[in-house]
């Protein structure tokens, strides 16, 4: 299916533009070393694109369900973020953490994962915080340019797309109180044992950050020091830290130690921590099933309705109780052994794809003692999302991709677009570093007459 009139232009004006199926690729490697980015140097055949409508609907119901998640203490829990953060499976260390910051508000940075179902996005997970991935997606757009068919294509039909990274350094200066003008020393700060290994990306992406008047350094914690009312980085004070460890890093024995001194220093004032803790609580497929349930319905109006709808499968935290399936009232573990295959069993608050079991791929046995096993504990049901397949370039014709799409909200709202691309349709969960084949995207500018 070609999902909108600009992408079926597209494929319809290959010849005519000049754009050979396998062009783009070459073009994109002979024109930036993809392999220290997200792209894990491949790139999708072509570009995806979103219609002025796809965009502005997109970025109206992402901001609705920012004011929905940013709203559920206060609706849910009469204010009380500890509350919130225990009904979502933290655990006590995490709901420490997450009070040290509990009077500052959500970050708005965030990437929605997303697919399109052949009527509208719908939202897989949420991830809230500096910690996701993809951030550098516009390098691929910038390489893809170079190509004169891909610009004149672009140019005809006014289309643009979001310096992402950009709109980054823009949000951490607005939600860290960095002044206009100043050139801090941002220390982007991972965990010890996932540096060893994202230590070239991390330090290409801080190197990217130089262009929009930001010092960054990535690091890992352990390489941190708090003394004499300040943070260091070996002999240099820290402005700001870009969080790339997790809350889930708690649970780690080295955890509380080696994160609670830097929590601390926010929390005196000697540095600032982009983005706060709570972050993943209200990322959490949780916070979803939350907004999911149809006991809540009439905390929210009529517009954040409309987006959650249009928005959020059905999701619940496993629990042996009664729920609400398309209007009936129903067991809620007689429901899931008996639909299995329309089924997702996720944890609330893990990444990456850890923990996630897919019903359609686990036989009636395992299914039973992994549902059985997170009843009560911190996991979610989510009805399966059945995305539409789109068509690719390839040689002879086209072949049908499988696309994760994954939106960016930054503190302006739209903050661009990096998609997954796989050509296993059954629905498997793929990231790069599991397969998945990632590509940019293009946006109309204006409606179409």
């Amino acid at each position: 299916m070609t999902r909108n009139a600009v992408t079926k232009m597209y494929l319809d004006g290959i010849a005519r533009h000049g754009l050979d199926p396998g062009d783009l690729s070459a073009v994109a490697d002979r024109s930036v070393d993809l392999r220290a980015t997200s792209y894990m140097g491949r790139s999708l055949p072509r570009p995806v694109f979103l219609d002025y409508q796809e965009r502005a609907q997109l970025e109206d119901d992402l901001a609705n369900l920012h004011w929905a998640l940013a709203a559920l203490p206060r609706r849910l829990f009469g204010g009380d973020l500890g509350e919130f953060a225990r009904a979502a499976g933290m655990t006590d260390p995490q709901v420490a953490a997450i009070l040290r910051a509990q009077d500052l508000p959500p970050t708005r940075l965030a990437r929605a994962d997303m697919y399109h179902d052949g009527i509208g996005f719908r939202l897989m997970e949420l991830n809230m915080g500096s910690a996701i991935g993809g951030l550098d997606n516009a390098v691929l757009n910038h390489a893809l340019l170079t190509h004169p068919a891909l610009t004149e294509f672009v140019a005809e039909n006014d289309l643009s797309y979001v310096d992402t990274m950009g709109e980054v350094a823009n949000t951490l200066r607005a939600e860290s109180g960095i002044p206009a003008g100043s050139r801090p020393l941002v220390a982007a700060v991972d965990w010890p044992a996932s540096f060893a290994t994202l230590a070239p990306q991390l330090r290409a992406s801080a190197d990217a950050l130089a262009a929009y008047g930001i010092d960054a350094v990535a690091c890992h914690l352990g390489q941190l020091r708090v003394s004499g009312g300040r943070v260091w980085l070996d002999d240099r004070p820290v402005d700001a830290i870009y969080r790339i460890f997790l809350i889930e890093d708690l649970l780690d024995l080295q955890g509380p130690a080696l994160i609670e001194p830097v929590l601390a220093a926010a929390e005196r004032g000697e540095v600032a921590l982009f983005t706060p803790m709570h972050s993943e609580l209200y990322g959490s497929k949780a916070a979803l099933a939350m907004l999911s349930d149809e006991d809540n319905r009439h905390l929210y109006d009529a517009t954040e309705l409309a987006s959650l709808d249009r928005l959020l499968p059905w999701t619940r935290m496993v629990r042996d109780c009664m729920v609400t399936v398309d209007g009936e009232q129903v067991g809620l573990l007689d429901f899931a052994l008996g639909h299995r295959e329309d089924l997702v069993l996720k944890p609330t608050t893990m990444h990456g794809g850890k923990g996630v079991v897919l019903g359609w791929q686990a036989d009636a046995e395992e299914w039973s003692s992994r549902l059985h096993a997170a009843l009560d504990g911190p996991y979610v049901l989510q009805r399966r999302i059945r995305a539409l397949p789109e068509p690719f370039p390839a040689p002879g014709g086209t072949q049908p991709w499988l696309l994760r799409w994954g939106v960016f909200t930054v503190g302006r709202g739209y903050g661009g677009v990096i998609v997954g691309g796989s050509r296993d349709l059954d629905g498997s969960l793929q990231t790069a570093a599991t397969g998945a084949t990632l590509g940019c995207c293009f946006h109309e500018n204006r409606r179409r007459a």
